[in-house]
């Protein structure tokens, strides 16, 4: 987006792919998060690792999407850091393989990761 865009102006496909992956990811860390809640007990560190990782995701993302729609001249550091967030979190998640939701958010994730990085570097 360039300082140019106007508000009015619609958004760049690639910025609506973004947020469209933002919000994937927000959703699945969010499923992630509940499942993990009902299991923690019995999980430990690891476990509350995950779910560290999986609260800042689901944050950061929604709030990256937030802010790519609003056209905010702090998009590009905020996928950044969304991007960071997500690629910590699929991490997070790939340690527990046999988890077979916390597979699928690794995959949200690092798709969104990927579309932030990108967004970031366009803007």
């Amino acid at each position: 987006m360039t300082q140019q865009q106007s508000a009015a102006s619609p958004l760049s496909t690639e910025m609506q792919n973004a947020i469209e992956a933002c919000m994937s990811c927000h959703t699945t860390c969010e499923e992630a998060l509940s499942a993990c809640m009902t299991t923690s007990a019995s999980g430990g560190q690891a476990q509350t690792q995950i779910m560290r990782a999986l609260m800042d995701c689901s944050e950061l993302t929604r709030m990256c999407a937030d802010l790519m729609m609003r056209r905010s001249p702090m998009t590009a550091e905020m996928c950044t850091l969304c991007a960071k967030a997500c690629e910590m979190c699929a991490e997070a998640c790939m340690s527990m393989p046999d988890d077979a939701q916390l597979m699928r958010c690794a995959e949200a994730c690092r798709s969104c990761a990927e579309m932030c990085r990108s967004m970031a570097t366009t803007m």
